[in-house]
């Protein structure tokens, strides 16, 4: 199931991603944090920290490593924004 809602993030870093250039300002990118998020937590949490990932990449956010937080967590230890 993972696998499948993981599917389409990964057809888009394949084939979308690099027609446009690069625009996230974190580290991993949001559609990586997105697969490895839900490929660790599940579809439902998996969805909500993506989702809450995307809605802070934005110009008037800060920028730096955000790393998919370790199971029972919400937030990473080794976040580091700038």
């Amino acid at each position: 199931m993972r696998r499948l809602y993981s599917a389409p993030l990964r057809f888009y870093r394949r084939f979308l991603s690099p027609l446009k250039p690069p625009m996230c300002r974190f580290s991993p990118t949001c559609s990586q944090f997105a697969i490895e998020a839900i490929e660790l937590h599940g579809v439902f949490k998996g969805s909500l920290l993506a989702t809450w990932r995307v809605l802070r990449c934005n110009p008037f956010a800060k920028c730096g490593c955000d790393p998919v937080p370790p199971k029972g967590r919400w937030v990473s230890p080794h976040r580091h924004l700038e």
